[in-house]
């Protein structure tokens, strides 16, 4: 499926491009959050119209998000989890998990679909990981892990 992109995306394209995805991802993703158009010629014409506007709209939502980063950055967010003596933990730190520490320490909100965890965050000890705001911006954060004082 051929569409042309409203926003810059992330290891896709750039605002106008007209690019080819798989038929789901465009259908429920790009095409249903606004993201993209189906590549025709009438939407070709209006998105070259529309690309200054777009540009400008993309451009604020990028400054609030480097605005963001720069709150974020090198924050460390903690983690006390029950562990086995060798420091594995019983489960695992997910996305989601990361995302309300977020909400709950640093009172900002995180999507986990934008929190890429480098390797599976299942020892003790220190991680860091990327947070993807924007296809432009990303910022780095230290989660850190450690055992439950168990008494």
């Amino acid at each position: 499926m051929q569409v042309i992109l409203l926003e810059n995306i992330f290891k896709l394209g750039k605002i106008g491009d007209l690019v080819e995805v798989k038929n789901g991802y465009g259908r429920n993703y790009l095409l249903r959050e606004g993201k993209a158009l189906r590549a025709n010629k009438e939407n070709i014409d209006l998105v070259n119209k529309k690309k200054d506007e777009l540009n400008k709209k993309n451009n604020e939502i990028k400054q609030e998000f480097i605005k963001l980063a720069l709150k974020i950055k090198n924050k460390t967010l903690k983690f006390n989890k029950e562990a086995k003596d060798n420091g594995d933990l019983y489960g695992s730190i997910k996305p989601k998990e990361v995302s309300s520490a977020f909400l709950k320490d640093l009172k900002v909100e995180i999507n986990p679909s934008q929190i890429d965890l480098k390797q599976d965050i299942n020892k003790l000890g220190k991680y860091k990981i990327n947070i993807n705001l924007h296809s432009e911006v990303t910022a780095n954060v230290t989660v850190l892990v450690e055992k439950i004082d168990s008494q």
